[in-house]
């Protein structure tokens, strides 16, 4: 067997999920909402049924990739068209492909840490050499000096995550600036993980690195139907890019899962032409749930940091007098409160942060309270 996949553990998702699962517990650990997805693009998906359920074309539907387009030229100002687009069976899927259609063995992945759990492995698995940014809390923040320490000439990709998951970071421009010019610098491709794009808060607008100065034909943007129409178990995601590099990943895309279900396809279609109004909703339920998990937290004694985006909040255990580390805590949480939550050190690679938690507020204000009784009940004291 491969060990690179055969030695991988049990996913703390999983295991969190799977606690859950076996102890009745409120899981607030795996990012799935309970509320949210748009009922007109479901009944689109059950329509399209009607038609075809045959193979659809291997690169997507005409009229998703038309609709991607459009789409991130409405919302976003990007000159793209439809050669740009490639459909994926998810996100996850996307960022496999791209990988495999972008890198060789030897060459060096700068990858923004804590990070998604898939990125390691696939990245191993296409042969790429790893190369860490640590970020900490609680700014999270990109410098210049940890991008030079991780940049050298053999960077041919960086893995970016905006929106971040775990953190709920979303990045200034003037990070994004740092990262653009270590990329023109060096030559080095961006995969930017930006399916999050549309769950923003307090007013914050995404700023796709492909629409800052030089990087259009040096971004693969990953983007989800799941996270913009709270549809998670759908997985229909996008590659957007230069059409030589789009062709590029269409061929190693062909290989991996070939074609995505055309009802779904047809019915995202139909949903990236939704009005503004719908976004703008989607973001205020959530915002709502971050506001009331975190004034719960807050009200209970607990540290919390800022949740600019994604679904995620995260708590500092030690700011909040708590000497657990993460993984205890959430083991202890979970089997003696009734809450799964995630330790953030699973989401790093090396010299992990362990005073931090991550919870889920895309839940009904019902579940969010519930959740918040049980951990206030349980809170060590110090």
């Amino acid at each position: 067997m491969n060990p690179l996949f055969a030695q991988q553990p049990t996913s703390i998702f999983e295991h969190m999920s799977g606690l859950a699962r076996e102890l009745g517990a409120i899981n607030l650990g795996q990012g799935f909402p309970d509320f949210g997805w748009p009922e007109d693009v479901v009944a689109a998906a059950a329509g399209a049924l009607q038609g075809s359920n045959q193979y659809a074309p291997m690169r997507g539907l005409p009229a998703l990739r038309e609709a991607v387009a459009a789409h991130y030229t409405r919302h976003q100002g990007l000159k793209i068209d439809p050669d740009w687009v490639v459909v994926t069976s998810g996100a996850t899927e996307a960022i496999a492909s791209s990988l495999l259609a972008l890198i060789e063995p030897g060459d060096e992945v700068v990858l923004i840490q804590p990070l998604y759990d898939a990125y390691l492995p696939l990245v191993r698995r296409a042969g790429g050499v790893p190369r860490l940014v640590r970020l900490t809390p609680p700014d999270w923040r990109i410098t210049a000096e940890a991008l030079a320490e991780a940049f050298t000439e053999r960077t041919r990709l960086v893995i970016f995550n905006n929106p971040n998951n775990p953190t709920g970071r979303v990045f200034e421009r003037e990070e994004l600036a740092l990262l653009a010019e270590a990329c023109l610098r060096t030559g080095a491709r961006v995969l930017s993980d930006e399916v999050w794009e549309h769950v923003l808060f307090d007013g914050r607008a995404h700023i796709p690195l492909a629409g800052l100065p030089g990087m259009a034909e040096r971004v693969v943007k990953v983007g989800s139907a799941g996270k913009i129409f709270s549809l998670t178990g759908w997985k229909v995601g996008w590659v957007v890019a230069p059409p030589p590099i789009a062709a590029a990943i269409a061929k190693a895309h062909q290989f991996v899962t070939f074609a995505t279900a055309p009802n779904l396809q047809s019915a995202v279609a139909y949903g990236l032409g939704k009005d503004e109004a719908y976004f703008a909703g989607m973001r205020a339920g959530f915002e709502a749930g971050r506001d009331r998990l975190r004034s719960g937290l807050a009200q209970a004694g607990f540290e919390v940091l800022p949740a600019e985006g994604t679904y995620f909040l995260t708590v500092d255990l030690a700011a909040s007098g708590i000497a657990d580390d993460d993984m205890d805590f959430c083991e202890r949480m979970v089997r003696n409160a009734g809450v799964a939550a995630i330790p953030l050190s699973a989401f790093y690679a090396d010299d992990p942060v362990r005073s931090v938690i991550r919870l889920c507020f895309a839940k009904q204000p019902a579940v969010l309270d519930e959740a918040l009784e049980r951990l206030a009940a349980a809170r060590p004291t110090a």
